[in-house]
């Protein structure tokens, strides 16, 4: 199927560009998925499993998702707290603008 790209116009050739784009991405997927199904089919048939001929996966970070303890705490309001990561809260500042010491808020 050919098409004469000359003879359309802007919103026909951004269409065309699009349809194009998402079959190529459609085309990836199933020869990704056609090899997956390839791999694993050679390893069933040796009567290995997957993490013998690859290995285990390392376990993900035993960090993430841990939350830290509070270091500081607003001294107006004490439900407020910061772990002392990361950008500085606005009571933070506020406080620290006001005279009080980094010391004074520790929790």
């Amino acid at each position: 199927m050919a098409v004469d790209i000359k003879n359309l116009n802007h919103n026909q050739l951004t269409e065309l560009i699009a349809k194009a784009q998402t079959r190529q991405t459609e085309l990836q997927k199933a020869k990704v998925t056609e090899l997956r199904d390839k791999i694993n089919a050679l390893i069933k048939a040796e009567g290995l499993t997957f993490d013998d001929v690859f290995g285990q996966r390392p376990p993900r970070s035993k960090r993430a998702g841990v939350s830290v303890a509070a270091k500081y705490r607003n001294p107006t309001d004490p439900e407020q707290t910061w772990s002392g990561r990361g950008k500085r809260p606005r009571w933070f500042n506020d406080a620290l603008k006001t005279g009080v010491k980094e010391k004074d808020m520790l929790a």
